[in-house]
């Protein structure tokens, strides 16, 4: 068995996929329409392209237990998911030149720097880097 796709809830598909591929650097793979405006948007990392998709979902937008759990993590700072990072710091210096808002600076807890930020689409996603 093994992790082949992700998903993470967003508001906007077209606003998520500009800053996914734009300010994150991921890799548009499909997209496809599902009808009624939703589509089958998933996204590769540019370091790993063989790797798990991360798929773009909708669901916020159809089903209020979706929303409510999306927003009940943002309003607790949770992030919803990790991505792994050579460098943290690097990557928050980037970030942030972009215009990337980050809620917790990166910081050391045991043996990994982490950091959180705002996806614009509804979540906090946590950059890690194994110390």
């Amino acid at each position: 068995m093994k992790i082949t796709l992700i998903s993470i809830p967003v508001r906007d598909q077209e606003k998520a996929m500009r800053f996914y591929t734009e300010k994150l650097g991921f890799i548009k793979k499909k997209d496809e329409p599902l009808g009624g405006g939703n589509r089958w948007l998933i996204l590769v990392s540019k370091d790993w392209v063989d790797g798990p998709e991360l798929l773009l979902e909708p669901a916020p937008n159809h089903f209020e237990p979706s929303k409510v759990y999306q927003d009940a993590l943002m309003e607790a700072g949770i992030p919803w998911t990790q991505f792994d990072v050579e460098n943290v710091d690097s990557e928050y210096e980037r970030l942030t030149e972009l215009g990337v808002e980050f809620s917790v600076k990166p910081t050391k807890a045991g043996n990994v720097k982490y950091a959180i930020f705002n996806d614009t689409c509804g979540n906090n996603i946590q950059l890690v880097q194994e110390l």
